[in-house]
């Protein structure tokens, strides 16, 4: 059994075109004591099974067809909420490259339990950390997105009234604070047309 610290209890899909060759894997993962759902013998059956189950993660079982096991990476990458691990045959070089560009998080050769759970716990941090990075790309975006039109609408405002870039921000901040609004949405307001201080220019 895992040690105290470890993923257990998880949901885990194990997918390959030859259903028998499952059974040792599946032996390994209850063992382990995680849930192995149903098994998918297919890459259609597999799309399936990961959307209707929606695993903690997926393995996919290689023993035979690389191109096969490539397809079923490739549906579980797109469908799973969760990681994929690849089982490989004696640490395969040219497929692990081949499946790292499919997207798998871990590989693992045979299932040995230390083997299976510590490729189990490698794929559930990278995913995680990049799912946080992601998170975080998109919080950067977020902010440069909100610079650009704050910057935007200071141009507009300096060449409205004639000011210089720190009047205009001055204007911007104490329009959001009179409003209670945001800095950015006053400033998508000047974009969209709508003036904060009269033609006349700013006032004193």
């Amino acid at each position: 059994m895992p040690k105290t610290g470890m993923e257990t209890n998880l949901r885990v899909l194990i997918a390959d075109e030859d259903e028998g060759k499952l059974e040792g894997l599946r032996e390994t993962l209850e063992g382990l004591g995680h849930e192995v759902v149903p098994f998918a013998v297919s890459v259609t059956e597999a799309a399936e099974l990961i959307s209707r189950e929606d695993p903690s993660l997926t393995i996919v079982v290689v023993h035979k067809d690389d191109e096969h096991a490539l397809s079923l990476i490739s549906e579980a990458v797109e469908f799973a909420s969760g990681p994929v691990i690849a089982t490989v045959r004696d640490g395969d070089a040219d497929f692990l490259a081949r499946a790292a560009e499919h997207g798998i998080s871990a590989y693992v050769e045979g299932t040995n339990p230390q083997s299976v759970q510590g490729a189990i716990e490698v794929a559930l941090r990278r995913y995680r950390e990049t799912a946080q990075l992601a998170g975080k790309v998109v919080q950067l975006e977020g902010a440069l997105q909100r610079r650009i039109v704050i910057e935007r609408a200071k141009g507009i405002l300096m060449e409205r009234h004639a000011t210089d870039e720190r009047q205009a921000f001055t204007l911007l901040r104490e329009n959001a604070r009179s409003g209670s609004r945001r800095v950015v949405d006053v400033a998508q307001a000047v974009i969209d047309g709508h003036a904060l201080l009269p033609r006349g220019g700013p006032q004193a």
